[in-house]
């Protein structure tokens, strides 16, 4: 299910990035220096720990995100220039999954003594991914279990990830400590606000069922809030095409249920999710889980909250 990189590939790739840093002139720093514009250097390696850094530290870090918007984080490939980045970095966040294999072995191939590192899977309780009727599964070698990764789609465990972010900003760069910690106390008070939403469209839910005519990264949202739910694939599946009886499965779903809303995720291809829409007369909506966002979105400065106040409304549709 989680994407493999070989060793051979993520070895060839941290010994290119090595040769580049030594040619570059870069040397050794302490955990507290900062670079050129007196700033700590902050890599974080998808959109949620990206944005939640933005609004803690606004401009006062030097801030890069790995993945590229609009790109699928399940087939990313890091480049050297990535790798260097990681290892420049004062602080250094991820998830911290299976399939952030990649990072752990470049992780492991590094001096990281003198950075601060955050995976975001540790910062709250995980829960194993489950297939739920009707889903399909993928074929996988593992006898491990394999835990959902998507921590961040419940904003509770979202104000558990920009506590423990903070708290390695804080160590890193005391100057601007009390600038953090005032920051993450105001955005802490709209994510409680967020979570207090979304209790009060379920509380006065008419149905507590949601179904998703794609990949299904919401375990934890849906945990939090109390909802069940129908989906093609769960959240890690790099598949996209689901069999007939998928498809069949769902459809019936939402007619027998009178579903009235068939969610997808963003940057889908949306077909499975159209193709349900038209057979049962459900709306298509957008659920975001702000795993990746759009150039168009990256660049306009939207946000997790942004997002997430999207989601309030399209879910409130899909439940009354």
């Amino acid at each position: 299910m989680k994407r493999l990189y070989s060793p051979i590939l993520i070895g060839a790739l941290t010994f290119l990035a090595s040769l580049l840093f030594c040619f570059s002139g870069c040397v050794k720093r302490n955990n507290t220096a900062q670079n050129a514009n007196g700033k700590i250097t902050v890599t974080a390696a998808i959109f949620p720990p990206y944005d939640f850094v933005r609004q803690i530290a606004g401009d006062k870090v030097a801030l890069k995100m790995l993945l590229p918007p609009g790109s699928e984080s399940h087939s990313f490939e890091p480049t050297p220039q990535d790798i260097i980045a990681i290892q420049n970095s004062h602080l250094f966040i991820y998830v911290g999954g299976e399939s952030d294999e990649w990072v752990e072995r470049i992780l492991d191939s590094m001096d990281t003594s003198n950075m601060k590192i955050v995976s975001l899977m540790d910062c709250v309780d995980v829960v194993e991914e489950e297939l739920v009727e009707g889903m399909e599964s993928e074929e996988t070698e593992s006898e491990e279990p394999e835990y959902e990764e998507h921590v961040w789609t419940s904003p509770r465990n979202a104000v558990r990830i920009v506590e423990a972010i903070t708290d390695a900003l804080c160590e890193l760069d005391l100057v601007n400590a009390d600038s953090y910690r005032k920051n993450v106390a105001i955005y802490i008070t709209k994510l409680n606000e967020l979570d207090a939403e979304f209790k009060a469209v379920v509380n006065s839910a008419k149905r507590k069922t949601i179904v998703f005519g794609d990949r299904f990264p919401f375990r934890y949202f849906a945990d939090a809030y109390g909802l069940s739910y129908f989906a093609a694939f769960p959240g890690c599946s790099t598949e996209t095409e689901p069999s007939a009886a998928t498809v069949a499965f769902l459809i019936d779903k939402v007619k027998s249920e009178q579903i009235p809303v068939i969610f997808h995720i963003e940057l889908s291809n949306e077909k499975m999710a159209n193709t349900i829409a038209e057979s049962t007369g459900a709306k298509k909506l957008l659920l975001h889980a702000c795993h990746n966002v759009s150039k168009k979105d990256f660049d306009s400065g939207k946000t997790y909250l942004d997002f997430m106040q999207a989601n309030v409304k399209n879910l409130q549709e899909a439940v009354q």
